[in-house]
């Protein structure tokens, strides 16, 4: 079966395809078998370095604990970078030259830099010109690289989600009277969020990602840092990193699943009820219309004063 995007593929490919997939899966399953080999030869598999996680001490004293620090400076990052990132890419867009000079200069530096350098960088301001505690000041840098960098990419992705939507959205909106600023809060920005979703949620599991960075370099306690603390203490380097890595795959799948459901969802909402109306029903809507018109146009409204 065809459509519009491609052919439907023939019995040659048909075949290719299930040989590629044979293929593919053969030497996955070998390298999956050569690095348990590996990790047995090294006795990586032996209980006794998996026991750690089965008791509840492990999680309890580093593993949950990191997990809390993670989720903190990634949510608090998020909030801040979410509608940051909103205000710039919108005023990147904006009629005034110096408006969008400014937000472009801001964008373009904070996505120029390493996210890593950010955080150094805010750790040393933070230790020099502040008042906050040591105990604090990881969490701050951290926090604080994130939103920069974060920020301004969000902000080209919300610049780029709106200009993806059709000219005649807002030329549709100009004619009927509507400022720009009306146009896009009440039509592009809320058509824009639901194709920026995919993007935006990427960029969010990004800085889930990135709060390592800031265990790594700045002593932030956060899992992978955690980890390495577990792993001095039950000689279990391997185990952990395994369980570290599968505890991040879980939280961002349900990071990824929470947003395709909201996706859905949004775009289920927009969707006309295809509901039709009679005859009688549509005399009657006009006529409130047109009466709204006049009364608008009288009363010197919008309508009015801007024709």
């Amino acid at each position: 079966m065809s459509s519009v995007l491609y052919d439907a593929p023939g019995p040659r490919a048909r075949r290719r395809n299930v040989l590629l997939t044979v293929v593919f899966s053969v030497l996955l399953a070998l390298l999956l078998w050569w690095m348990w080999q590996k990790m047995d030869e090294k006795d990586q598999l032996t209980s006794a370095l998996w026991k750690p996680f089965i008791e509840s001490e492990a999680w309890t004293t580093y593993l949950l604990p990191g997990l809390a620090n993670t989720l903190k400076a990634a949510s608090l990052a998020m909030v801040i970078a979410l509608p940051l990132g909103a205000f710039f890419g919108i005023s990147r867009l904006s009629d005034h030259r110096w408006v969008r000079a400014a937000a472009g200069t801001v964008v373009e530096f904070f996505r120029a830099i390493p996210v890593l350098l950010l955080m150094l960088f805010a750790n040393e301001f933070y230790a020099r010109s502040t008042d906050v505690t040591s105990e604090d000041r990881p969490l701050y840098a951290v926090v604080t690289g994130l939103v920069l960098y974060n920020a301004a990419v969000l902000a080209e992705i919300v610049r780029a989600g709106i200009l993806a939507l059709p000219k005649g959205q807002t030329e549709a909106a100009y004619a009927i009277g509507l400022r720009k600023g009306q146009t896009m809060g009440s039509i592009l920005l809320p058509q824009a969020v639901t194709a920026m979703l995919p993007a935006i949620v990427s960029q969010l599991v990004v800085i889930v990602k990135d709060t390592a960075l800031g265990g790594v370099m700045i002593g932030f306690t956060e899992l992978l840092n955690s980890r390495g603390t577990l792993a001095a203490n039950y000689a279990n380097v391997i185990p952990s990193f395994i369980v570290v890595a599968v505890m991040f795959i879980v939280l961002n799948f349900i990071l990824t699943s929470f947003a395709g459901w909201l996706e859905r969802r949004l775009r289920r909402s927009k969707r006309s009820t295809g509901a039709v109306l009679g005859a009688e029903k549509v005399d009657d809507l006009n006529a409130a219309e047109v009466g709204g018109s006049y009364g608008t146009g009288a009363g010197g409204g919008d309508f009015g004063g801007g024709f």
